[in-house]
């Protein structure tokens, strides 16, 4: 065997979501062949990938198919997480992706689904950070379980002190809930708010990340855009349920971020609370808030449905407990998320083949 008939059978192996094969990709390195016996490692444009046991399958079975059948192929995975920032790399300059997760309304889980979602991330091997830019109604100090920690600060080079984020199961996080006492309500006007958001993105340390997941507030106002103006978003998580007056207000959210002023992609859209099964009947699902809404509005969108999570008691108690249901002991809402996560994945690789560069928004106005 040669290097070259290894990369001729390799040119034959499609990345799934991009399309193109792994050797036009450059994502085949270090390739070693000793007798019978060859290993070569395959990047991936990201470490959440869902799709490694297929690649896997896929690149040993050309080299035994196209090369030598009698090989023994030893495929390594690493990751480089795919990025398209083109700005200038000021702000936040160590983070690759940057993803909102946002809801038209409040109360369709999606603070739930943001904490899920980095957990997810960091359990495939990504750096991963938490901001939760709910300036009134922030959630990550309990969901977390770091109610009452505060942050540190530290110098940075030559710049001024940063406020260092904590760290909890392996991803970093940052909240007003904080910096403020719980017991007081953030009464902010939004010229207020919009400035601790800036303030979270310039002055918090977050170091080198493959994805900084932005917990948005609801709605579709000051923090929204302040956020579009302050950083280049990767991309938009639209959470709903499958209720029509979740539906209505989610549609108002994808109509903000395609308007001409703003153009940021949406990554696709799940649907929170899809169906409730009792632990005593497993084979049973209960539509509580009806079926299949969020299906039918990524299907009226064109837009990729990442996950249907069902509506469970260990999800909402792991949040109340400080303990997310990502770090927890039930196996079938973690196969759930972390399914999501791995679409999202894809789907913001995707993204970043396809798409041009999201740049920072300088002439939003209200």
């Amino acid at each position: 065997m040669t290097e070259d008939q290894i990369i001729s059978a390799l040119g034959n192996v499609i990345e799934p979501d991009l399309g193109k094969d792994l050797v036009t990709l450059n994502m085949v390195k270090d390739i070693a062949i000793d007798g019978d016996k060859v290993s070569f490692t395959v990047v991936l444009t990201t470490p959440a990938c869902p799709m490694k046991d297929m690649i896997n399958g896929a690149c040993v079975n050309a080299v035994k198919l196209l090369v030598n059948k009698n090989a023994s192929v030893k495929v390594n995975f690493t990751s480089n997480t795919s990025t398209k920032r083109q700005d200038s790399n000021k702000v936040l300059p160590g983070v690759k992706n940057i993803i909102a997760v946002v809801s038209g309304k409040g109360g369709v889980g999606k603070s739930t689904i943001s904490a899920n979602l980095a957990l997810a991330l960091a359990h495939g091997g990504a750096r991963v950070g938490l901001m939760d830019a709910d300036i009134y109604g922030p959630s990550v100090p309990i969901m977390f379980g770091v109610r009452g920690e505060r942050p540190m600060m530290m110098n940075v080079g030559e710049e001024k002190a940063k406020i260092v984020p904590l760290e909890r199961y392996g991803i970093k996080l940052m909240s007003i809930g904080l910096l403020v006492d719980e017991k007081n309500a953030v009464v902010w006007r939004g010229p207020m708010a919009s400035s601790a958001i800036k303030q979270f993105v310039t002055d918090v340390h977050w170091g080198e990340l493959d994805y900084l997941v932005i917990d948005m507030p609801p709605g579709t106002g000051d923090i929204h855009l302040t956020l579009m103006q302050t950083v280049p978003v990767t991309g938009v998580i639209v959470v709903t349920t499958p209720q029509d007056v979740a539906l209505a207000d989610a549609k108002k959210g994808i109509a903000m971020f395609g308007q001409a002023q703003l153009r940021v992609p949406i990554i696709g859209l799940v649907e929170n609370m899809s169906y409730f099964t009792p632990a005593e009947l497993p084979g049973h699902k209960y539509y509580i808030f009806g079926k299949d809404g969020g299906k039918r509005l990524a299907e009226e969108y064109d837009l990729p449905l990442l996950g249907q999570i069902p509506l469970v008691q260990s999800i909402r108690e792991g949040g109340d407990q400080g303990i997310p249901v990502m770090v927890s002991d039930d196996e079938i809402s973690k196969h759930a998320l972390m399914e999501f996560a791995g679409n999202a994945a894809r789907s913001i690789a995707m993204r970043n083949a396809d798409f041009s560069a999201t740049t920072v928004q300088e002439t939003i106005t209200a």
